[in-house]
């Protein structure tokens, strides 16, 4: 994939595949918003550079540094061998009488063929020596615990230069692999390590819309309507979903505006116990609205709100954003009455 730069002043980096395009002159194969895939291997990165991720790869590296010393030894006992066969076999041809042809060149081939395997086992070895890896000394383990501790705050310092980064990248990353067409509404993502390891990973594709290509669509459908159906308001099932992880079809945060435009859209009521109709005066349990407890007692409805804040009323909500439901007896309204008269009284007087 190349880079290509969109969006207001081209801003936004793009990776993309233009092989098509440019061979049979196509469409685009493949477009990919670069921040995100950045933003995920670099935090992958980190993550795999962490103090306690290093001290279990030094302690792994310390297990395979012992085994090599062991086939060190088992490759040094059969190299030092085919010398030594080799070199009886030359002392056994220089004592042979020089008239003795036959057995000379029975003896010179025998020598021959024990050089030759000589020289087959150290190749074998110097293919083995080169696929080995390195082993690391103490002062190796010290360095790479001292990167570990130090390496976030490089990777995020002002100072550190995108090349720095990509740099610091390139000795640890052979090679990051985009597929957005693998899993819908995802890209999928394969880091081929330096090690030979590979990761597998998936982001969220940032869409326009709620449509086939956003590949949570029937998740959140799903989770709007429980939520809804549990009595949670708009806002509340925004902060469950962006809780879950769920993102919005670009990539962003939910709000309670996009739970009312996608309960409209699929058609689920809203989930106040009134429905979408004004509040009643009085509730089917006797309790009372805020508009009815404000018209029983002679205030307005802020007084109401200013009367359960101070705790002389009571009444609950199901949830943060339904209508309250407050409990009055006809003696609590009588003494709110009184009460209201005394102040107006006092008020009175005063002026």
């Amino acid at each position: 994939m190349t880079v290509r730069y969109s969006g207001p002043d081209s801003a936004c980096p793009v990776y993309c595949c233009l092989a098509d395009r440019n061979q049979t002159g196509s469409s685009l194969c493949q477009e990919v918003r670069a921040p995100a895939v950045d933003e995920l291997v670099a935090r992958i990165l980190l993550k795999a550079l962490e103090p306690d991720q290093i001290a279990i790869a030094i302690a792994a590296l310390d297990e395979i540094a012992e085994e090599t010393r062991s086939l060190e030894k088992q490759w040094a006992l059969r190299r030092e061998r085919a010398r030594y066969d080799a070199e009886r076999a030359r002392r056994q041809y220089d004592t042979v009488e020089p008239e003795n042809r036959l057995v000379a060149r029975t003896l010179e081939k025998a020598w021959e063929d024990k050089l030759r395997l000589v020289d087959e086992i150290e190749q074998e070895y110097r293919r083995w020596s080169d696929r080995e890896p390195l082993v690391l000394q103490a002062q190796d383990h010290a360095a790479l615990r001292e990167l570990a501790e130090n390496l976030p705050a490089i990777w995020h310092s002002e100072t550190t230069q995108p090349e720095d980064r990509k740099r610091i990248l390139r000795f640890i990353v052979q090679e990051v692999v985009l597929d957005q067409k693998k899993i819908r509404g995802q890209v999928a993502i394969r880091i081929l390590w330096q090690t030979g390891a590979t990761s597998e990973h998936q982001i969220q594709r940032r869409v326009q819309s709620y449509d086939r290509d956003y590949g949570e669509l029937e998740l959140v459908r799903e989770r709007i309507t429980e939520l809804n159906a549990a009595g949670d308001m708009d806002r509340q099932i925004a902060k469950i979903l962006n809780d879950e992880g769920v993102r919005s079809a670009r990539g962003k945060l939910f709000s309670y505006e996009n739970i009312w435009l996608l309960r409209h859209r699929w058609g689920i009521p809203t989930a106040k116990i009134n429905g979408v109709a004004a509040n009643p005066p009085r509730w089917p349990d006797g309790t009372y609205s805020v508009q009815g407890a404000a018209a029983a007692i002679g205030v307005t409805a802020q007084t109401i709100f200013d009367y359960l804040a101070q705790g002389l009323v009571h009444g609950r909500q199901s949830t943060k954003g339904q209508p309250w439901q407050i409990s009055l007896s006809s003696d609590q309204i009588d003494q709110l009455q009184r009460r209201l008269q005394r102040t107006r009284r006092s008020r009175k007087g005063a002026s």
